[in-house]
């Protein structure tokens, strides 16, 4: 077997899958670069979902001529110097692999100055350099990237819809904006602006990205304990969100995701959570460099810490002391209208010191978010690969085993069986009058059926709704004032591909700028529905990674709906509205109202006769 030395366009295009697999990766690298360049002003502009283009501006330091061709190298960087810094990294980007493996994949164009020097540009195609020229610049430096993927269409294949990929860009950049509140960034999206920071601080941040009434829902915190400081803003006790996609952490500045962190701030919150909301939060995590490796992965949006129950421990503490209002609380929480002050340069105590402060108790994770407590002697893993975890059963069948196939047919052949034996003749029924205008009776031969007039009205009502509604004949219903729905950037992109089905079934929706969806119409028969209520059950779903089906997320507002326009108990029914009730049942006495209530019951003779002790 002859082995081959890979070329560097090859190498290059391998590495660009580790470190920029996506769009939003793309601009990801390139701001980063930015914030280490010392720029106070971004900007960045993407076409296409990022796939056509990526622009990223910004007034940093610049480069000079001489290490312009020297930028487009693998693991060129101007950040480390030795093995031994990556002990103590404080750049947000480091490895020198973003800029060749970029290029390695696209068209991109470097133009940039330092405040001493000219502007210079150095194109590339492919990875392929250009010639250096001079280019008028301001001082700082111009990046633009096109055609991402053009020599690799295998991966561009695999890339999300422009919409989708427009989406995570947009929440790379809305954590960009909240990690530096004190850089101006301005990002614009097929020409249209979807986010601009002023550099003014960390509580305007939040108000333009999550409106300005969010402030009144957040506890600023600022914390130091056990060398680690903790810092920014907590939703209340009764604030929440339908997906995680509300949660920043930002450790030393980085935004990860972290299982540690996560974990500890959801058990501080799991007695004030109701199921399926997530707690908010905008935090940043300052600790000494030696204890934590953000050399995990290429995307550096995990990382490892060198003791997970001291980080743990503390965040915890800090979290839940700060809901549960305990006389700690004070510590934590900040003055009013106060600004989380600047990463600390340097830590407060060392690792061994804060190791030898850790005294207290605290639940420790114990492998899935919210549940039980376990001795703190035990840290907290990063990762649970568990199937059970899944609900994936371990159990297979041998052969030798049950025929679970022949029981289940059995099954529905009894159910269909059962089904038919509740079904009879309408004319075969006699109508015997009402009781406490709610119950109608009947008579069939030796049996006799009781039906809520209530619980039957519904059903029908509810029936012929879904069939419509799955008919896509649904008539939209203009609203008066039309239903405006703030959203982050993930949720946006995932709403707005629901677009489509969501206007067959009868709803006008639309983006209405700034992440914001509006909607003008809805369904007729749904009218008066809890359009906060459905869109956060819709938005669930991008929690839990399932595909939804919208409708069964209809079938609870249809229920209402049809609830809502039955005839209700104690209304006395004409013999014309009898009769037409039963012919519209169809002689189905085995129905169920869309809550789950009998529709009807049935009562035979003989029953009735031992009610009555006439046999035993």
């Amino acid at each position: 077997m002859k082995i081959h030395i890979l070329g560097a366009e090859v190498y290059n295009q391998i590495a660009a899958g580790e470190v920029v697999d996506r769009p939003y990766s793309v601009v990801k690298e390139l701001v980063e670069n930015a914030i280490d360049a010392g720029a106070t002003e971004i900007s960045v502009e993407i076409a296409g979902g990022g796939k056509s283009l990526v622009k990223v501006t910004d007034n940093g330091g610049g480069i000079e001529r001489e290490d312009l061709a020297a930028a487009y190298l693998p693991h060129a960087t101007s950040k480390l110097s030795r093995a031994e810094d990556l002990f103590g990294v404080r750049t947000l980007g480091f490895r020198g692999e973003a800029i060749a493996s970029i290029a390695a994949v696209s068209k991109m164009k470097i133009v940039s100055r330092t405040a001493e020097g000219e502007g210079w540009s150095l194109a590339s195609e492919g990875g392929k350099t250009g010639s250096i020229l001079p280019a008028a610049s301001p001082v700082g430096t111009e990046v633009t990237v096109e055609d991402l993927f053009y020599n690799t269409p295998a991966r561009l294949k695999f890339l999300k819809s422009d919409a989708q990929e427009e989406g995570d860009v947009t929440n790379m950049m809305t954590r960009f904006a909240l990690s530096r509140p004190d850089i101006s960034f301005t990002y614009l999206a097929n020409g249209k602006e979807k986010l601009k920071t002023h550099g003014e601080g960390l509580a305007a941040v939040l108000s333009t990205v999550y409106g300005t009434n969010i402030l009144k829902e957040l506890i600023e915190i600022s914390a130091d304990k056990h060398g680690i400081r903790l810092r920014g803003f907590l939703g209340n006790r009764n604030f929440s969100k339908p997906n995680r996609t509300y949660q920043s952490l930002f450790v030393n500045g980085r935004y990860v995701v972290n299982q540690t962190v996560s974990s500890a701030v959801t058990n501080a919150y799991a007695s004030y959570l109701m199921k399926r909301q997530y707690p908010f939060y905008v935090l940043f995590l300052d600790l000494p460099p030696e204890i934590v490796d953000v050399n995990v992965h290429p995307n550096k949006t995990d990382v490892r810490f060198a003791d997970n129950r001291l980080v743990y421990g503390t965040v915890y503490h800090v979290v839940s002391s700060v809901l549960d209002g305990n006389s700690r609380a004070l510590e934590y929480v900040a003055p009013e209208s106060a600004s989380p002050a600047p990463p600390p340069t340097s830590s407060p105590m060392t690792y061994e010191e804060a190791k030898k402060e850790l005294r207290f108790e605290v639940p420790v994770y114990t492998g899935k978010l919210g549940l039980g407590a376990a001795s703190p002697a035990s840290p907290p893993p990063l990762e649970v690969h568990s199937s059970a975890a899944y609900g994936i059963s371990q159990a297979a069948q041998t052969p030798s085993g049950p025929d679970y196939f022949e029981e289940n047919k059995q099954y529905l052949l009894g159910q269909e069986a059962a089904k038919k034996a509740q079904r009879v003749e309408v004319a075969s029924l006699e109508y015997k009058g009402e009781l406490f205008r709610t119950y109608l009776f009947y008579e069939c031969g030796d049996d006799a059926y009781i039906v809520d007039q209530h619980a039957a009205h519904e059903r029908l009502i509810y029936d012929r709704l879904r069939e419509k509604m799955s008919r896509r004949e649904v008539v939209a219903q203009p609203m008066l004032v039309p239903f405006l729905l703030p959203l982050n950037g993930s949720e946006f992109a995932f709403l707005e591909t629901q677009f489509p089905l969501l206007e067959e079934m009868g709803f006008e929706i639309g983006d209405f700028g700034g992440n914001t969806v509006k909607v003008s119409a809805v369904p007729s028969d749904l009218m008066g529905m809890d359009l906060s209520s459905f869109f956060r059950e819709v938005l669930e779903s991008l929690e839990s990674l399932r595909a939804i089906r919208l409708s069964d997320l209809l079938k609870d507002k249809l229920a209402s709906a049809a609830c809502k326009a039955a005839v209700k108990g104690g209304e006395r029914l004409t013999e014309e509205e009898v009769r037409a009730l039963l012919e519209r049942m169809d002689g189905d006495m085995g129905l169920k109202c869309p809550h789950g209530r009998p529709v009807a019951v049935h009562l035979s003779k003989s029953e009735m006769e031992k009610l009555f002790k006439r046999i035993v």
